[in-house]
């Protein structure tokens, strides 16, 4: 389990252990190719469309591809499509590449790409908001596919960019056409089995414990670094990470905790490597139920009132968490995306004053002078120091007497409860993988249907006009009328107080001075581009 005590009571010499074994496996002369990661949480599935979560699609992003990828410099690249076309407003034509087959052998051709794409908008899937504006995809031939959208959608190649390919027989024949649904607990073979196009097939699973890669063989593209395997080992305990990195037992470690940076700098064999991160970090509050599920108010929510929402803003001081939590490694926002996404703006981004007399008289306004009691739901494993902002935000609610019963977790078991919406108060991140702010609106602010609208809306916020606003920034074409949609989306929403939002965390990966690596804004880590020197 991933708690505040280690993830797997790991002593230094015990992990050396554990990992030379596996080494052993790899066979002679491993040592020289073999890169061994660790991060703080594992991937909660094998299966590329069951979480919809950044961990979980960059390591399954090494064994499986979409139509559409991104390079080192994260502009769209040809992947499985080696090209792709408009033919009318509403039809995207892509031609895929030729000669590529699965790991078993198995050819990918068209029949894969109708199957796949099925199967992220149907039941269990955590991805249907990357396919939710698609009305049909048609084979052509074996290598060419027609995807026809609801209405014009000028970035699908975008939004289809973390859609992976999965083989339509080998699903077939292990049962697994449908994804793991993480909300259930249901799995499959897909769980624990992969068989993608990747340039790394998966060798051996062992869930919360060690998962091993191994180099493609027989990838159609150029793999750029010279790695064979790749050991991933989750290490929850943020010290017996540190130390595995400074004692050279792991080469690669993520993230970073803030206040190890200079020690890591300091040493003869580490480094760390610092930059931004596109993912913006939020709370939010369920406004649908007419009673909180987990509050001592009883007969009415308090958060459907945005004068209570609006004093939980006033009273948080993200500038101390800013200085004290983060150690100045964030950067504090007032809107649901950050620098970097396609329709931010500066000038939008001016939060609230903290103010937590404000925030009292707010919340005596509501009917609440004497405040109430809520849970809050947090990970403990997921993002730069979850639970300790969470512990902060607890503090900062108190002042206004509010008291808060914090729930950290796993995000093992933390995912699927905030997924069902078993929730009234929780802590998410986001980065949009469009890189686009329609991704934004569409998955985390749109009213929520069952076509993946709203999917990670967890709290339902609902403004029609914002709703209305998003469908027509999804077909807009002009860049400034667009981006003026945006910006009235995103005052309403702000107006509204629809969410909290926090910061944009900064990325910390340490790494062993003998290692190359790419280090992304949307913080995947991509195998293909780690070389050992």
């Amino acid at each position: 389990r991933f708690n505040k005590e280690p993830l797997m009571n790991f002593k230094p010499s015990t992990l050396a252990t554990a990992l030379a074994a596996a080494l052993c496996l790899a066979g002679g002369g491993a040592w020289a190719q073999t890169v061994r990661i660790a991060n703080q949480g594992d991937a909660l599935s094998m299966d590329p469309h069951s979480l919809n979560e950044s961990l979980q699609l960059s390591v399954t992003s090494n064994v499986y591809e979409p139509l559409v990828g991104r390079g080192k410099d994260l502009a769209l690249a040809p992947a499985l499509a080696a090209s792709w076309k408009q033919t009318s407003p509403t039809v995207w034509r892509f031609e895929l590449r030729k000669g590529v087959s699965f790991h078993d052998g198995t050819p990918f051709t068209a029949d894969d790409v109708v199957f796949s794409l099925a199967r992220v908008a149907g039941e269990g899937s955590d991805l249907k908001s990357n396919v939710n504006d698609i009305k049909e995809v048609r084979k052509v031939n074996d290598h060419v596919v027609e995807i026809e959208t609801k209405a014009p959608f000028p970035i699908l190649p975008d939004a289809l960019s973390t859609t992976y390919m999965m083989s339509k027989k080998w699903c077939e024949t292990n049962q697994a056409t449908r994804p793991v649904d993480r909300r259930k607990g249901i799995e499959n073979a897909a769980s624990f089995r992969a068989n993608g196009t990747g340039p790394f097939r998966l060798r051996e699973r062992q869930p919360n414990v060690r998962t091993t890669f191994v180099r493609n063989g027989n990838y159609w593209g150029k793999i750029d670094g010279n790695v064979n395997e790749v050991i991933f080992t989750p290490i929850g305990n943020d010290a017996t990470r540190v130390a595995a990195l400074l004692s050279g037992e792991i080469d690669v470690m993520e993230p970073v905790p803030l206040q190890d940076v200079d020690r890591i700098n300091a040493s003869p064999n580490a480094k760390v490597l610092q930059g931004p991160e596109l993912r913006t970090i939020f709370l939010g509050m369920d406004q649908k139920r007419n009673e909180l599920l987990f509050s001592n108010v009883k007969g009415k929510n308090p958060f459907k009132d945005k004068r209570v929402r609006q004093a939980f803003y006033q009273a948080i001081d993200i500038d101390g968490i800013q200085k004290t939590v983060m150690r100045g490694a964030s950067k504090p926002t007032a809107l649901m995306v950050g620098p970097g996404i396609n329709g931010f703006n500066a000038d939008q981004n001016k939060r609230l004053p903290y103010d937590p007399e404000a925030a009292k008289k707010l919340l005596a306004e509501a009917g609440y002078p004497n405040g109430f009691e809520v849970a809050l739901n947090c990970p403990n494993d997921r993002y730069v120091n979850d639970s300790r902002i969470c512990q902060t935000v607890s503090a900062n609610l108190a002042r206004i007497n509010v008291k808060v019963n914090l729930q950290a977790e796993t995000k093992g078991t933390y995912f699927p409860k905030v997924l069902r919406r078993d929730t009234s108060f929780y802590m998410l991140g986001w980065t949009p993988t469009t890189y686009d702010s329609h991704n934004a609106l569409n998955a985390l602010m749109a009213c929520v249907d069952d076509k993946g609208a709203g999917m990670f809306n967890l709290g339902s916020y609902c403004n029609p006009k914002v709703d209305q606003l998003t469908k027509a920034i999804q077909s807009e074409t002009d860049k400034t009328k667009r981006n003026a949609m945006i910006k009235e989306a995103f005052d309403l929403h702000s107006a509204d107080i629809g969410h909290l939002p926090l910061h944009q965390q900064a990325l910390a990966w340490g790494l062993n001075k003998k290692v190359d690596l790419v280090q992304q804004a949307d913080n995947f880590m991509p195998f293909r581009y780690i070389s050992i020197k």
